[in-house]
């Protein structure tokens, strides 16, 4: 996991913000969601402002708590997080069938964790495409720092608008990612165009499951704290992806909640009651003290005004993405294989 301390945390706050800004940047961050009167369709119009100040003013809280690798698992049980992730990163690569030599796009690759374990992994070239510049500039030189910068490599530019020409990959990847898309049918079929035919398609998804009752206070609340705390414009329900996959021109060939079977729940690192010293930066204690230290340290100086509004909101999600696992209405890992024809009717 990563040495992330508690002055990179504070010097990493607000990322490429301007750190006098940061505190108006998390006000009109959340003037997006509903919890300060935000509407779904604002969030889906102005999805590029959101996400990028949600993860400018997130990553290193990210990577201080999670490391390089921003994404939840399926875990068994003797088995650490830190050992989940990876597992979770090398299961997609090895659904891919990826090859050495192989030319493969990571969508919305974060820093670059997984992009990293993949490519050492099954010794292939990785292209992460990312929108965000502060985290682009980390990956790079969590690439140096690696060893891996001759094979890895960045792009700056929407999902829903990718610079690259029609069948560049050899495989295209996602991991929890595409939930901050607009629209995923368009997201999809952009992925669709930039993939060879016959080539695949690999995803973890965060989607409400079908348990989810739109008219229920309680569920609605939870889905509210989840995408407040996760800069998401909305979530999706695991049919709808299954849909948009099929409108897109994919044959899907098999599709999965891997919440289902997981021997430990997934949400398991976030829950209060849960106790861990490998992953005691996630827990209610090691949280508590990641609070209160980000509070001493913008009242200091060494964090800039608002860090700690940041914090709130996060604390938000944790406690909106426990609930919806513990009621299962809500799924980061709903995994889908999807294969480009061969015949490209599209």
């Amino acid at each position: 996991m990563s040495k992330a301390g508690a002055l990179d945390l504070a010097s990493g706050l607000g990322g490429k913000i301007d750190k006098t800004e940061v505190l108006s940047a998390v006000e009109k961050y959340e003037k997006y969601h509903v919890f300060y009167g935000g509407e779904e369709e604002e969030r889906k119009a102005n999805y590029t402002d959101m996400v990028n100040k949600y993860y400018d003013l997130v990553t290193s809280f990210y990577e201080f708590g999670w490391g390089e690798s921003f994404h939840f698992a399926a875990r068994w049980k003797g088995e650490s997080l830190k050992e989940s992730i990876k597992r979770h990163e090398h299961f997609l690569a090895l659904q891919l069938g990826l090859k050495p030599g192989h030319k493969v796009l990571d969508v919305g690759c974060g820093i670059g964790g997984p992009l990293r374990e993949i490519a050492r992994f099954s010794s292939t070239s990785v292209t992460g495409l990312n929108n965000n510049e502060y985290q682009i500039t980390r990956g790079k030189e969590l690439n140096r720092i690696a060893g891996v910068e001759k094979t890895c490599d960045f792009v700056k530019a929407d999902f829903m608008k990718m610079p690259f020409p029609d069948n560049s990959f050899d495989a295209v990847y996602a991991i929890e990612a595409t939930c901050h898309a607009p629209d995923a049918y368009g997201c999809y079929k952009e992925i669709y165009r930039v993939l060879k035919a016959g080539q695949c398609f690999a995803a973890y998804e965060w989607c409400m499951t079908d348990a989810f009752d739109p008219n229920n206070a309680e569920h609605q609340k939870i889905k509210a704290e989840i995408e407040i705390g996760d800069g998401l414009p909305d979530i999706r329900l695991t049919r709808q992806c299954l849909e948009a996959l099929k409108q897109a021109g994919f044959e899907v060939i098999w599709e999965k909640d891997l919440a289902i079977d997981s021997p430990l729940p997934w949400y398991l690192p976030l829950d209060k009651n849960h106790f861990s010293l490998s992953s005691f930066r996630l827990t209610a204690l090691g949280r508590f003290f990641t609070r209160n230290m980000v509070k001493a340290l913008e009242f200091v100086g060494f964090a800039p005004k608002g860090s700690q509004r940041v914090q709130d909101f996060l604390e938000k999600a944790a406690e909106g993405l426990v609930e919806g696992g513990k009621k299962e209405i809500f799924t980061p890992m709903y995994f889908f294989l999807a294969r480009k024809p061969l015949s490209d009717s599209q």
